[in-house]
């Protein structure tokens, strides 16, 4: 996966260095390992860390999300002592939070509910939050917050309706994914717009450059593939 050519061996010496450092996605979520993707960072393995998402009373939205990602990422370092192969890896975790006001709009599990975040969305701007935490191979713990402010267009009823029979809201912090159909919803952004979608790859790369992932090494090695 990651290996690079070069005739005086030192793109091997390269590619045995980045294969040392391993990367575990703490999400099953499709949308945060395509954003890794797109900067050539292909996690090892995914281990989806199953946890409490219930907000405490009176928590703010930013707390929220950079305490959920930080007890993922622990939770999934954890499940990796278990695992000799992995033991030792980088360990990546996220969570988006979606609010008005300090009101945190959540993944709406059922239709009302997502009628409902749209309906407090329409016509008003919102905040996005997505906290990233870093577990390093030496266990240090980097967590970083980023906020991104959205505003929506007022819905019509029949674009609520029509949204809702989409699906596209299932699983998605504030019933939306800007990704998609909401994108057509969205007026103005300000701020990342990688960090509404559920990952802020500026941040990302930041913090894994900053503790010594090879994520540079993997760009190369895609500029030496496709030259071939």
């Amino acid at each position: 996966m990651r290996s690079t050519k070069d005739g005086d061996g030192r793109g091997e010496a390269a590619g045995n260095f980045a294969a040392r450092h391993r990367l575990v996605l703490a999400s099953a979520s499709s949308r945060r390992l395509a954003l890794l993707e797109q900067v050539g960072i292909e996690p090892d393995a995914l281990r989806p860390a199953s946890i409490d998402e219930t907000p405490k009373k009176g928590e703010p939205p930013r707390t929220y999300a950079a305490r959920l990602a930080r007890q993922k990422a622990i939770t999934a370092k954890e499940r990796l002592e278990h695992e000799p192969d992995l033991r030792g890896s980088f360990v990546l975790a996220a969570d988006t939070a979606v609010s008005v006001s300090r009101k945190i709009i959540g993944k709406p599990e059922y239709l009302n509910e997502a009628a409902a975040a749209l309906q407090t969305l329409s016509g008003r701007s919102h905040r996005v939050f997505t906290s990233v935490c870093l577990i390093t191979d030496k266990g240090a713990i980097k967590v970083r917050t980023v906020e991104t402010r959205v505003r929506f267009k007022r819905l019509a009823s029949e674009e609520i309706d029509a949204y809702l029979a989409s699906g596209e809201w299932r699983g998605k912090a504030g019933g939306y994914a800007i990704q998609g159909i909401a994108g057509a919803f969205v007026q103005k952004i300000v701020g990342s717009y990688t960090n509404v979608v559920g990952l802020p790859l500026n941040e990302v790369v930041q913090l894994l450059t900053g503790e010594g992932f090879p994520i540079y090494f993997n760009w190369l090695n895609r500029a030496e593939t496709d030259s071939y």
